[in-house]
């Protein structure tokens, strides 16, 4: 395959805007659903399953969203992308219109949009290859985590404002204009700039899905780097799951949406950062202080009831989370050739987010059948662990966050000493290489 692009950090930026206001958009569909799931059932098994049908169609189908990317016009898998999302979105505002809705309705409908997502999020990826040149992958990576944490930062705060003047299905409709805007910012990159792509060798999609397998296991370095990833994930997973329902057993939506968005300046400010200030080497150590700085911030949110303490330390573990995602994605980019990037990120996703799949479908029943019961008065360790970080609702989930922030620390030790991780900094530039049979090595 051969591509012809035209480099420009303008055409990234526009691309980058589109996905940053539908970014806010899913935000606020994401903080309002979860809300609604939890004060219906007042359980964390229902807000775990909608994260669960969110995420899990997308993981699983992105290796051939991964194809599909490297095969025909990535913008045009963007806009068939954001508007399958959308009409997931429509599906769930239909039925709410009527009264009648029901949680399993929601569960379909995050579920069908996840679908479209996995068509998205790899031709996405590739595409900031194609549009920015390697000493600019870096800052790339920065304002991409930028638009990531925007529904953090704005997305909470905005919906409990509006969740407190209108209803959620205003929310919805405002999501699904967001959609809109991302695909009208495609649509203009489409107009001025040319992409042309030619692909001798017709093969099919399980081949391609193959070749993008053979490309991460055969670099031992990127394939450790997912296993490391992956194990991460698993205990950040029930963070994302479960702070909502370990908040709001004593807090309400206001309280958590203001949480959300103002621990989320930290993961703004990291992300400004580096935006700014391009980095070149050293990535696998910044990997390994992110982590050990979100390991600790993840256990330090779990220690009190104290909400201004619990918002110091979502400051702390998303101002970490910024690096961690920079330079894993740094290091897997610069060892995977561009022409061969749609298949293996969509190889790398479903790997790497392995952790997240289990962990969700394990965050609900831990929470409300294990550590939940362990904690409350009378529990059996109530006048133990009890003593120190508090009993009663959502005590549980608190000693399952300090738990899981020991494990990430505990992992990132164990990266520090890992050769294999320290040489993928060490690759040759092959972001743009000739036409290569196998996988480039360091």
């Amino acid at each position: 395959m051969e591509q012809t692009t035209h480099k420009s950090f303008g055409k990234f930026l526009i691309v980058w805007f589109g996905q940053l206001i539908s970014m806010i958009g899913i935000g606020l569909t994401a903080f309002s659903l979860g809300v609604y799931a939890f004060e219906k059932t007042n359980t964390a098994t229902s807000v775990a399953l909608i994260t669960l049908f969110t995420f899990l169609p997308n993981i699983l189908l992105r290796p051939i969203g991964g194809v599909l990317a490297d095969r025909f016009d990535r913008r045009t898998m963007m806009i068939i992308g954001d508007l399958g999302s959308a009409a997931g979105l429509v599906f769930i505002l239909s039925i709410m219109l009527t009264g009648d809705i029901q949680l399993w309705h929601i569960y379909v409908g995050v579920a069908f949009s996840s679908v479209f997502s996995a068509l998205q999020s790899p031709a996405y990826k590739a595409s900031a290859t194609d549009l920015l040149d390697k000493d600019q992958f870096s800052k790339g990576s920065g304002l991409v985590q930028l638009a990531e944490s925007s529904k953090f930062l704005f997305s909470p705060i905005i919906a409990g404002i509006l969740l407190s003047i209108t209803s959620i299905e205003v929310i919805m409709m405002i999501n699904i204009a967001t959609f809109l805007v991302a695909i009208l910012a495609v649509l203009v990159i489409r107009k001025s700039m040319k992409v042309e792509r030619e692909d001798k060798e017709e093969h099919n999609w399980m081949t391609d899905i193959k070749e993008g397998w053979r490309e991460v296991v055969t670099n031992k370095g990127v394939l450790l780097l997912v296993i490391i990833i992956s194990l991460v994930t698993f205990y950040l997973g029930f963070l994302e799951t479960l702070i909502g329902p370990m908040l709001l057993s004593f807090t309400d939506a206001k309280t958590l949406g203001t949480f959300q968005s103002v621990s989320a300046i930290g993961m703004l400010i990291s992300s400004l950062c580096i935006g700014i200030f391009t980095m070149t080497k050293k990535y696998s150590n910044v990997l390994v202080a992110g982590m050990i700085m979100c390991g600790l911030a993840f256990s330090l949110i779990g220690v009190s009831t104290n909400i201004y303490f619990i918002i110091f330390a979502g400051f702390l573990f998303l101002s970490s989370l910024p690096f961690v995602n920079m330079s894993a994605d740094v290091l897997v980019r610069n060892n995977i050739a561009n022409e061969k990037q749609g298949r293996v990120w969509g190889i790398i996703g479903i790997l790497s987010q392995l952790g997240f799949i289990i962990a969700y479908s394990l965050a609900g029943f831990l929470a409300d059948h294990v550590f939940n019961p362990l904690m409350v008065e009378g529990g059996a360790l109530a006048s133990s662990v009890g003593q120190i970080i508090g009993t009663g609702p959502g005590r549980g989930i608190a000693l399952l966050f300090i738990i899981s922030g020991l494990f990430v620390i505990l992992i990132a030790i164990v990266t520090s000493r890992l050769k294999m991780i320290k040489s993928l900094e060490q690759s040759s530039d092959i972001t743009s290489p000739p036409d290569v049979g196998g996988l480039a090595h360091d």
